[in-house]
C-alpha cells in the first residue's frame, strides 16, 4: 500500500502564498503521474494540477492557472504545489494522488494521502 504525506498546509491572508509537499515515504513513485486535488466544505474534490513521471507536462485546472505551479524532484521523491496570489476561495482541504494515467479524472489515479488543509483569510 503506498502512502502519501502531504505537509506544508496552514493559514494565510489572501494574496498570500504558501508550498505544499507530497512525498511517499519508503517508496518511490518516479515512474507515477502526481496530481493535486483540493475539497472545500461542502464542495465536491475538484481538480487542482498534476505533472507527468519526467515532470516535462503539467496541467492546471482553469480556476488556479497561472497561480499555482506543480514540480517534482524525482531524486527526493517529492511533488510539490506552490501556491501564489491566494484567495479565499483556495480554503479547501488539499490531496496529493498518484497514478499512471495523465488525466484530470480523480480515477485516474490509484493512491491519495489523507490531506492537508489550507485555509486563506479575507
Amino acid at each position: 500500500q503506498v502512502q502519501l504525506v502531504e505537509s506544508g498546509g496552514g493559514l494565510v491572508q489572501a494574496g498570500g502564498s504558501l508550498r505544499l509537499s507530497c512525498a511517499a515515504p519508503g517508496r518511490t513513485f518516479s515512474s507515477s503521474v502526481m496530481g493535486w486535488f483540493r475539497q472545500a466544505p461542502g464542495k465536491e474534490r475538484e481538480f487542482v494540477a498534476m505533472i507527468s513521471p519526467g515532470g516535462t507536462r503539467t496541467t492546471y485546472g482553469d480556476s488556479v492557472k497561472g497561480r499555482f505551479t506543480v514540480s517534482r524532484d524525482n531524486a527526493k521523491n517529492t511533488v510539490d504545489l506552490q501556491m501564489d496570489s491566494l484567495k479565499p476561495e483556495d480554503t479547501a482541504v488539499y490531496y496529493c494522488a498518484a497514478g499512471q494515467i495523465y488525466g484530470t479524472n480523480q480515477g485516474s489515479f490509484d493512491y491519495w494521502g489523507q490531506g492537508t488543509h489550507v485555509t486563506v483569510s479575507s
